[in-house]
């Protein structure tokens, strides 16, 4: 058996089945929690992205591996990055077709990011959010890390979401520490960051006491995701 490609059909079964049980609106920005997550994860961005001297996006080819319904994308877009430079990458092909309804004019492809359809050293900056999470095969993890490196041009950066410990209630999600990520990326520079507060701790405390929310997720022990910058040398 080919596990690596049997690993894919498991992840795009799985988002799938999301897509039919997860209710409507379950990850709306309306929800406190998830406003939390995703404002918290942004800034965590930026920040690493001023750093190294890559923010404002202005120029910049961007690529997003697992671009789904395009969000990110959309934030690139606000963050300086041309439309015509962005492209992006995913498993569900209705995902991309929304996509492509708010971003016409991006190079957006249905696919897997085991096998990328872009030359060699095509952007200055590659992302990927919450993909590693859901991928076990650790053939499958190098061969979409290789992919991503390979699109990268030299000098370039890939930024890195993604969950950093398991989920008890979700055994369809691994996290991805940071030892494992540095193996991933050999010869790279690596800066990572815990970011995110647990979301079960998120939905008791954000609603009603949104400071204290945004006080605690400056604590790392009690984050449960990575944000990175890995540089390609």
């Amino acid at each position: 058996m080919n596990y690596v490609g049997s690993d894919i059909a498991r992840i795009a079964a799985e988002y799938e089945r999301r897509a039919r049980e997860i209710p409507s609106g379950y990850y709306s920005w309306s929800r406190e929690a998830n406003l939390l997550a995703h404002t918290n994860a942004m800034r965590a961005i930026i920040r690493l992205l001023s750093r190294g001297s890559l923010f404002p996006l202005e120029g910049c080819r961007v690529a997003d591996i697992g671009c789904g319904n395009g969000t990110w994308l959309l934030e690139f877009v606000q963050w300086g990055a041309c439309p015509t430079d962005l492209a992006g990458i995913d498993l569900m092909p209705a995902r991309i077709e929304k996509a492509r309804l708010c971003l016409p004019r991006a190079d957006l492809r249905v696919g897997s990011a085991d096998v990328l359809p872009w030359p060699d050293g095509s952007f200055d900056l590659v992302s990927q959010f919450l993909v590693f999470m859901n991928i076990f095969d650790p053939a499958l993890k190098q061969a979409v890390a290789g992919e991503m490196l390979r699109v990268v041009k030299p000098g370039g950066v890939i930024l890195w979401f993604d969950q950093r410990v398991d989920n008890p209630r979700n055994p369809h999600a691994h996290g991805v520490r940071a030892g494992e990520i540095r193996a991933l990326f050999p010869g790279c520079r690596i800066t990572l960051a815990a970011s995110v507060l647990a979301p079960p701790l998120a939905r008791r405390i954000a609603k009603r006491f949104w400071i204290l929310a945004e006080a605690l997720q400056e604590l790392p022990f009690l984050c449960t995701h990575y944000t990175g910058i890995i540089r390609k040398e």
